[in-house]
């Protein structure tokens, strides 16, 4: 093919880097190419190389990287036909004049890729500032038409505020105005949606793909999505350990996939069509051997089937706005607003909602990290009921063994200090539970229980994938032998294929430990797979609560339907309605009908029984046989 009807292309590339005992083969012998105009999704996992071929093109790779190959860039303002952005000096005036100007990139995480000194505006005219002639006047002009363009409700605000006054889906939306400001004619979108809700997700797709059509650039997406694959990009480009294992059109890649590393990425992620029992198909599958766990045993049949009752929690924080002259404003936000649930022995209850909904308060409240204004939270063990919130002495010690919680970063959650034997025998330690042989040997049960090498008991958790670590934080939280644990977005950071694992994993060890799981998540599909019922949280209130099948298949409240529409399906038959999706966000009360609205009044929403379990937050006045589906 004709390199000139290329926009981009890459030719033969090899990139490897020198370590100590050898080299790295990042990327062996990749060739792609990017049409003028269209997109080219880059999918594969964590660790496959597509970062490091974006980091090539953009001219920016480290030191250490040894690089083969040609990256041909023919730029519709150059004349002189494609050049090799290989054969660029490093840092020359060449690669600076194509870097941010006529290549952009948007890199994936928003809050450490924007300088928290400076403001949105200055961050965002800088680029200008470096690559054009204009006049300060002209700059800021252009950069709140920009801001505009990419769905700053308000951006005249928006260009003096700083990055920590925006939330996740404002500073990605801030990104991409940095990227698009100087009309590149090639965009890198590196996991432009990975870190954000669904909802926010869906928009700054439709975002992308608008702002792409109306620039008339071309785009290359790297994501390990396939559903945001589906709904974006005309061609696909799988790679694997750096090979490129199969690239075509979006069309013969979904419908007559070849590989079968493409195949399995497929049967690895959650979809709502999956039938009871079904299971996720893992690419390489962890097995789960709890024969000698500690605690391995059905919970005995206590006086309740309730584990866990929470009654009326509410919690507010307060923020203060400083005047002049010292005088400061109190504001007080309410984070969680009268809150009921209960959670019945061996279950899995999900519970649902958009960040900043409260959930991981919630979570923080029956951990007891966090107190609540009001309202009770009982837990019914095999002793008796034990009242969470006052619970002293004694009391608080059996808590703390029979409740646990796997947390959200795998990285930060595991001290870097301690090897992977310290890790896991620290619980043991604090609980005086056995002497130093007794829990050797429970280290080596629990890294069994969670398919780990035994040989990796004395490595440190940088020298492990995320995954893995994963799997180390659900070991540690089975340590004691709980009986209840709370996941608090634990796959949200990993790949589709790693999440796979970490979902089969959690559910075989719920069914050879008996455990009771709290899972917590903003991605439906994936509750959808775990839970046995599902509760939806927006603005601190539970707004539906029914189990799983009724709510994938009935749902009743705009925000529980927003938040299912908002699900992007690797299949081409079911993109998503962008039209549907509403551009404040699904938590936008004016769109919802006025059976589920306050309207002022904050007494006139209560918890409305449809039967069958199916709970709702509607008005009083409300009519049950309108509101069923």
């Amino acid at each position: 093919m004709n390199s000139g009807a290329d926009l981009l292309r890459i030719e033969d590339l090899g990139i490897s880097f020198a370590i100590v005992g050898g080299p790295v083969h990042a990327v062996k012998r990749a060739n792609l190419r990017i049409l003028p105009g269209k997109v080219t999704a880059l999918v594969g996992e964590s660790g496959s190389g597509k970062s490091v071929i974006s980091q090539a093109v953009m001219g920016i790779l480290p030191q250490s990287a040894r690089v083969r190959g040609r990256i041909l860039f023919n730029d519709p303002e150059n004349s002189n036909g494609p050049v090799d952005i290989l054969q660029m000096p490093r840092d020359g005036h060449e690669i600076r004049a194509v870097r941010g100007s006529r290549i952009g990139k948007i890199f994936q995480e928003p809050m450490t890729s924007l300088s928290p000194l400076h403001t949105i505006g200055d961050q965002v005219g800088e680029v200008l500032k470096i690559h054009t002639e204009m006049s300060g006047a002209e700059i800021k002009d252009r950069t709140i038409e920009m801001l505009g363009l990419v769905g700053f409700p308000d951006p005249r605000r928006a260009y003096d505020m700083y990055p920590f006054e925006l939330s996740g889906g404002l500073r990605q939306r801030a990104m991409i105005a940095m990227a698009l400001i100087c009309r590149p004619a090639l965009l890198i979108a590196d996991e432009p949606t990975t870190a954000l809700d669904v909802t926010i997700q869906a928009q700054i797709l439709q975002l992308l793909r608008d702002l792409q059509s109306k620039l008339n650039m071309a785009m290359l997406l790297i994501t390990h999505d396939l559903g945001v694959v589906a709904n974006v990009a005309d061609e696909v480009v799988v790679i694997y350990h750096g090979e490129i294992m199969e690239a075509g059109p979006v069309e013969a890649i979904f419908r007559r996939p070849g590989h079968p590393y493409l195949k399995g990425l497929m049967a690895a992620v959650p979809h709502f069509d999956m039938k009871p029992g079904e299971r996720l198909k893992a690419l390489r599958e962890v097995p789960v051997n709890v024969e000698n766990l500690l605690g391995k045993r059905k919970p005995a049949k206590a006086a309740s089937d309730t584990l866990l009752s929470v009654t009326g929690i509410s919690k507010s924080f307060t923020t203060r706005k400083s005047g002049w002259f010292g005088k400061h404003a109190q504001i007080a936000v309410r984070a969680v607003d009268d809150v009921s649930f209960d959670i019945k022995r061996g279950e899995c209850l999900g519970l649902v909602g958009e960040s900043g909904c409260g959930k991981t308060t919630v979570s923080k409240i029956l951990m007891r990290a966090v107190t609540p204004d009001a309202g009770s939270v009982i837990y019914n063990g095999d002793q008796g009921p034990i009242d969470i919130l006052s619970a002293q002495g004694e009391a608080l010690r059996t808590l703390r063994t029979k409740i646990q919680m796997v947390f959200q970063d795998p990285v930060s959650s595991l001290s870097p200090r301690l090897t992977v034997q310290n890790i896991l025998s620290e619980p043991l330690e604090i609980h005086d539970r056995g002497d130093a042989r007794s829990r050797l040997e429970t280290v080596r049960s629990l890294l069994q229980a969670i398919g780990l090498d035994q040989r990796s008991i004395n490595r440190y958790p940088h020298s492990f994938s995320g995954g893995q670590r994963q799997r180390i934080g659900i070991a540690r939280a089975l340590a004691l032998g709980p009986d209840l644990l709370i996941c608090d977005e634990p796959v949200s950071a990993l790949d589709v294929s790693v999440q796979a694992q970490i979902l089969n994993l959690l559910k075989d060890l719920q069914k050879e430990l008996g455990l009771t799981y709290l899972f917590i998540s903003h991605n439906l599909a994936v509750v959808d797979y775990m839970a046995d019922r599902i509760a939806v949280m927006c603005g601190g209130r539970i707004v539906e609560l029914a189990p799983r099948e009724t709510l994938m298949k009935r749902p009743v409240h705009p925000y529980t339907r927003s938040l299912l529409a908002a699900v992007p399906f690797p299949d081409l038959d079911r993109p998503l309605d962008f039209k549907t999706l509403h551009a404040s966000g699904a938590s936008d009360t004016s769109a919802w009908s006025s059976q589920f609205r306050e309207d002022g009044d904050e007494d006139a929403l209560s918890p409305t029984d449809l039967g069958g379990g199916h709970v709702v937050l509607a008005r009083r006045t409300a009519d049950v046989r309108e509101l069923r589906p």
